[in-house]
């Protein structure tokens, strides 16, 4: 099934799905037709506050009264401008000025920096509204929102339910990942993000109203906010909130979660974890000895989930899909897992396309692929070099209105024949499966015409034991600016190398790098210089490496 809006997906959920337990919070089941009654009571009162076409921002944690004020905004009252909760105040600001909100709801720990921005005089805010507790004069409660809208229903007041939502015009108004003078705009529209969410519907439709969802990616990023968010909705399926990364486990196990969608740092350290484990226990070479057999014997994923059922018991036996995106997945990590029976899959989008443009399937997949596009989405590469390598542009009815206010970026990533161009450098094999080889703009070209990615060799360098995360970067070997050479970065545990000193640890990573690293690297690749930190890479809320912030931060200094 296809929807143009949000509200008339959230109302065919409502219709077959009213009984169903949408969340379930602190013991307390929350149904599909709780929830709507919630949505509609909000806007109600949203309406009669005279907010009808106006611009509305949600700030703050993964909750079900995010979820609440968001769709009582989609659905018939004006646009949703979703903020990083993690944003700097300065940033905070800039964000609220520049999207001309005239109301905000926020976590109650946002209330006094809300309160402060509010009296600034350079943005358009008449309503802060608190999620949850108010101390501050002027500022409202949601709650207390809902049932002054219940008071207003009771009355007759139906503007906001029979509202007609123009599917073309813009509903979501996002910022990328950024600073404050750089961050785009993204305008979505109602039939923009629809039709991702029905993509993902047609490509993933063993999901449904049987299965569970962990929320842990943050709800401003759009990719929890459909797939995530709104796709579990369209499905009937229920959503659980994690409390955190050091509880994914335990909550899997707690709410026999069936989906799970993080970044690959989260598989990666499930996966280091789980290896050290075993090799604490004195269990490896079994393991390994059961992957052989496994392999020899062809077997499919379903009959190593049951040849290794001991793993899957300390995760959980329900899952099933681990889905990672925002960034590129270590192949041996994706191996890994695949290899105990867990079906961990790749997906890829960007904010300018609703987000998804592919997802692997059970029955579409291969190793270190982000899959085929989605049901209704297209691909192609331009500009392919003679191994086909080139930029990917991606073609759907999910694609953006635009950047506002951008007319250069705008111009940037549009293509003539009406696509999105990703930034992305990558190949399309024969069968249609796309390989993302690394971004555009962060490739290091070397004097002699080669081109490196350094999340390649990234990859590489976090499979290091006590490697938290690197950083790939190209220095001038001297005066000659276009003589580049590799530097490295390292994140280590300092758990590890309490007792050690900065040169002992570089000259181990230095060693291990010349030994295992290296002589696996084409010459023009080696890593010839090396930095050591225990401080973390500056990244997105998604795990997306800053590379110009962390060059500045630990390299220009």
């Amino acid at each position: 099934m296809r929807f143009n809006t949000i509200k008339e997906l959230l109302n065919n959920s409502i219709e077959k799905f009213s009984n169903n337990t949408l969340y379930e919070i602190d013991g307390e089941k929350i149904t599909y037709a709780d929830f709507k009654h919630m949505v509609d009571s909000l806007g109600t009162c949203l309406v009669n506050m005279g907010l009808k076409d106006k611009r509305i921002a949600v700030i703050g944690k993964n909750s079900m009264h995010w979820e609440v004020s968001y769709l009582s905004i989609t659905c018939g009252t004006g646009v949703i401008v979703p903020l990083d909760k993690s944003l700097p105040f300065v940033e905070l600001e800039s964000s609220i000025e520049r999207s001309e909100i005239e109301a905000i709801f926020f976590d109650e720990s946002y209330e006094e920096d809300i309160v402060k921005i509010s009296k600034n005089g350079n943005n358009k805010l008449k309503y802060l509204i608190s999620m949850g507790e108010a101390t501050k004069e002027g500022v409202l409660k949601k709650a207390d929102l809902i049932k002054k809208g219940e008071e207003l229903l009771a009355e007759g007041k139906r503007e906001f339910l029979e509202a007609t939502i123009d599917p073309e015009a813009l509903a979501i108004l996002l910022f990328t990942s950024g600073t404050t003078a750089n961050s785009k705009a993204v305008m979505l529209s109602n039939h923009s993000m629809c039709s991702c969410v029905s993509n993902v519907m047609e490509t993933l439709n063993d999901i449904g109203q049987d299965d569970t969802f962990l929320s842990f990616l943050p709800l401003h990023h759009v990719f929890e906010g459909s797939v995530g968010f709104l796709f579990p909705i369209a499905v009937g399926s229920k959503i659980i909130f994690c409390r955190g990364v050091r509880y994914i486990a335990e909550d899997l196990r707690l709410n026999h979660i069936t989906v799970l969608m993080c970044v690959p740092a989260v598989y990666e350290s499930m996966y280091k974890t789980l290896r050290k484990k075993l090799e604490k226990e004195g269990k490896l070479d079994a393991i390994k000895a059961l992957e052989a057999k496994a392999d020899a014997e062809n077997l499919s994923l379903d009959q190593r989930k049951e040849l290794f059922k001991f793993l899957h018991e300390a995760v959980d036996d329900n899952v099933k899909y681990l889905i990672s995106g925002a960034a590129a997945l270590e192949p041996e990590v994706e191996k890994g897992f695949r290899n105990w029976g867990f079906h961990l899959v790749q997906g890829y989008g960007l904010s300018e396309f609703s987000p998804v443009v592919s997802v692997e399937t059970r029955d579409n997949y291969r190793l270190s692929s982000i899959g085929r596009p989605l049901a209704n989405v297209t691909a192609k590469i331009i500009n392919p070099d003679s191994e086909g390598l080139g930029e990917l542009v991606v073609y759907g009815e999910s694609k953006m209105l635009g950047y506002m206010g951008d007319d250069e970026a705008n111009a940037e990533v549009f293509s003539e024949d009406g696509g999105i161009k990703t930034g992305d450098l990558a190949t399309i094999d024969k069968d249609g499966f796309i390989f993302i080889k690394g971004r555009k703009k962060s490739v290091i070209v070397l004097k002699n015409g080669k081109n490196v990615f350094p999340e390649e060799i990234e990859k590489a360098i976090n499979l290091i034991p006590n490697v938290k995360e690197s950083f790939v970067f190209g220095k001038p070997k001297s005066d000659d600016i276009t003589d580049i050479k590799l530097n490295a970065l390292i994140v280590y545990d300092e758990e590890e190398f309490k007792d050690k000193t900065e040169e002992e640890i570089t000259k181990h990573f230095k060693d291990i790098i010349n030994k295992e690293i290296n002589p696996n690297l084409p010459k023009y690749k080696h890593i010839l210089g090396l930095v050591v930190t225990n401080e973390p890479l500056i990244k997105t809320t998604t795990g997306k490496i800053k590379r110009d912030n962390n060059l500045a931060k630990f390299i220009n200094k």
